[in-house]
């Protein structure tokens, strides 16, 4: 445990400003592309304000995926005990540790750079307790589920995404932004918006707001069906949006009317609309498809 003067100093330290990343961009040859949601952030005040609400202590081993040039990294280095850095483009894996020895050269051997795409990771060198970053815009969503469901050891987090996606991932039933990714993240975690964050901090600037989103893990839902039959009957719902459920279902059963059957055995109402229901129902869904499958499993014996 950090003493009250470590912790202080750590505080102190610097962080990335517009002339340093002008200097790194310069000095790597950078041209951030769209299609890794490149926008890194010059603002340090931002950066503290990030770390902050995510409540970064000593004990914590934070997961950043997509350091980039490192801004939000030293913030994190300088409350965690080890920050575990996931980035895709070689270029910039390469220089973050060099930066970090730079800029906080005490506490360069806390950081660990993986070189890969976040979304096959499936083993870290140490359980991490949080995750907090700036994810790349293009890949959020499916990033931050599978960090939920491949490593479970992380009960809080704080993410940075676009605005209209921090909607969507706090979205409560009956919303109109409430939807797939509202449902899935509902499986592993609560969520709720902390924060937004202006274009004018990113370079290059982005052409739409972001916005915090802060995750606390909670227990998993109680249910005999497991997560991938529940995220398949969530797609198949929301495949056409503004149908009844007897309707969006009648796929996985033949009919409008045997999807009527399996959603009263459920106790839901079969004219209903997948955006009217909370994650609990669609597990109940989920269960009474499988005792569908069973009955006519035991029918065909």
């Amino acid at each position: 445990m950090a003493s009250e003067h470590d912790q202080r100093q750590r505080d102190d330290q610097p962080l990335l400003d517009p002339t340093a990343i002008r200097g790194l961009v310069a000095e790597l040859g950078l041209r951030p592309t769209k299609q890794r949601g490149q926008n890194f952030v010059t603002d340090a005040n931002t950066v503290r304000r990030i770390v902050g609400l995510a409540e970064v202590t000593p004990d914590d081993v934070v997961v950043e995926v997509g350091p980039g040039l490192g801004s939000l990294t030293l913030g994190l280095l300088h409350r965690a005990r080890r920050v575990i850095a996931i980035e895709i483009d070689p270029l910039l894996a390469g220089a973050l540790p060099a930066t970090v020895a730079r800029l906080a050269p005490a506490r360069a051997e806390a950081l660990t750079v993986i070189t890969a795409d976040a979304l096959r990771v499936d083993e870290l060198p140490e359980p991490p307790t949080k995750v907090v970053a700036n994810l790349p815009y293009n890949v959020s969503v499916p990033v931050l589920l599978h960090l939920l469901a491949t490593f479970d050891s992380w009960q809080h987090g704080l993410v940075m995404v676009q605005a209209e996606v921090a909607d969507r991932l706090v979205a409560g039933p009956g919303s109109k932004t409430y939807g797939i990714p509202s449902l899935k993240l509902a499986w592993y975690a609560s969520s709720r918006r902390v924060g937004s964050v202006a274009p004018s901090v990113f370079w290059p600037v982005p052409n739409v707001d972001s916005g915090l989103v802060a995750l606390a893990r909670r227990p998993p839902v109680e249910t005999t069906a497991n997560r991938a039959a529940v995220f398949a009957v969530i797609d198949t719902a929301f495949a056409q949006r503004r149908k009844m459920l007897r309707s969006a279902l009648a796929g996985l059963v033949g009919s409008s009317a045997a999807a009527s059957v399996v959603l009263e055995d459920a106790g839901i109402d079969p004219q209903v609309r997948g955006e009217q229901l909370e994650i609990a129902d669609f597990a109940r869904i989920a269960e009474a498809l499988a005792r569908v499958d069973r009955s006519g499993d035991s029918a065909g014996h």
